[in-house]
């Protein structure tokens, strides 16, 4: 690879992708790598999800197609060519048909070599392009990117299996995580993590307040732990942003559970803020059907908080199928039972999830560098690396 031409995410204060593009130079410069970040054009200043949930409608379109229009300059101008690598974070990039329109025109050497992301996108029956009616012409676009890219990368092996059985004809890799810097998350407490027992007897709550990330059955837990005069906790959300959802229903529900004083919520968080709240917690408990990872599963590892996830999809393998982090899904009986165990002291295993994840983006460059082939998943026995437990 001569060069690498990275295509981010535009930043939002209240998602990752604030750190993203750091996580990801720190390892390029380590590793020797010549690359050049793509810029974007950002429609605001306000870093807000004002349109959508996940990343906002207009600024994500609105950055994705500039930085396409940067690319693109890039190439006429002959400073790419067939040894470079354009690596785009989110196989949703628009404007990205560009890339075959000009590359189905231009001699074979001034061809880079494409990677894509995979995040979700409508192979996954929970992600948002459901909630929002997105799903048919999506299918249609992904088919479009599959056919001209030069590899998709998974975050993990079921997610792998979602796009085989939608008909993905490129290669497709898994690196087994989601990109992740570990040094500069510890840097932001200063490197400083909170005796366990000192901590205050807190079980968080940090995905989207979503219908995919189910808290009606986070409350369900707060209303039973309650019911059944369990140990005192203090259950809370922690939220980059001022709390909302895609489910009207759940926002009564949990107002009125902030009221009884069973639920606190700490919202429009900094990062800093965030990671010290962390730092100061015994639990993160996770409910979603899909995070595919989940980065809130790295941070709350790196920051000396024991895990609590659905035994569901992706979390087997991010958890290397440890069944004490890992609760029947829809049991409240079994997340209950593991929440009072994982509330007394720290796991044995704890930091072991953020080592793994901290070296994706090595997993990745290694497979653009043709390094990587352990990771690839084309054959027809691709479902064997399921039960492995990869650290």
């Amino acid at each position: 690879m001569r060069k690498l031409l990275y295509m981010g995410l535009e930043p939002y204060k209240a998602r990752y992708t604030l750190q993203l593009q750091e996580w990801n130079e720190a390892v390029f410069k380590r590793r020797g790598i010549n690359y050049v970040m793509v810029p974007g054009d950002t429609l605001s200043n306000d870093q807000a999800i004002v349109t959508g949930q996940v990343l906002d409608a207009h600024g994500r379109t609105y950055f994705g197609m500039s930085q396409l229009m940067n690319l693109i300059r890039m190439m006429k101008s002959g400073e790419v060519n067939n040894e470079d690598v354009v690596y785009f974070e989110d196989m949703f990039q628009p404007g990205i048909e560009s890339l075959p329109y000009i590359l189905n025109q231009i001699p074979a050497d001034l061809r880079p070599r494409i990677f894509v992301r995979c995040l979700a996108q409508s192979i996954d029956p929970d992600d948002f392009v459901h909630v929002w009616g997105m799903s048919e012409w999506m299918g249609h676009y992904e088919k479009m990117v599959d056919s001209f890219v030069d590899g998709v990368l998974a975050s993990n092996e079921e997610m792998v299996m979602h796009m085989k059985i939608a008909g993905w004809k490129s290669p497709v890799y898994n690196i087994s995580g989601l990109a992740f810097g570990k040094d500069e998350v510890l840097s932001r407490v200063n490197n400083h993590i909170k005796d366990f027992n000192n901590r205050a007897n807190r079980v968080a709550f940090s995905a989207r307040w979503d219908q995919e990330k189910q808290p009606d059955f986070f409350m369900d837990l707060i209303e039973e732990w309650n019911r059944r005069e369990m140990p005192a906790v203090e259950f809370v959300i922690l939220s980059g942003s001022k709390l909302r959802s895609n489910n009207e229903s759940y926002m009564a529900r949990t107002r009125n559970l902030q009221q009884q004083g069973l639920l606190k919520i700490y919202e429009d968080l900094e990062k800093n803020d965030y990671y010290n709240l962390l730092n100061d917690t015994r639990v993160l408990f996770n409910c979603a059907l899909q995070d595919w990872v989940s980065n809130t599963v790295s941070e709350a590892d790196t920051l000396g908080c024991n895990v609590l996830y659905p035994a569901y999809r992706s979390f087997p393998e991010s958890f290397a199928n440890d069944h004490t982090r890992l609760y029947v899904p829809w049991s409240i009986d079994d997340a209950i039972n593991k929440l009072a165990t994982l509330l007394q002291a720290p796991h044995t295993n704890m930091g072991k999830i953020s080592d793994w994840t901290n070296n994706t983006i090595d997993r990745i460059c290694d497979i653009m560098e043709n390094n990587g082939e352990q990771w690839l998943r084309m054959s027809t026995d691709y479902r064997k690396h399921t039960r492995e437990s990869k650290f």
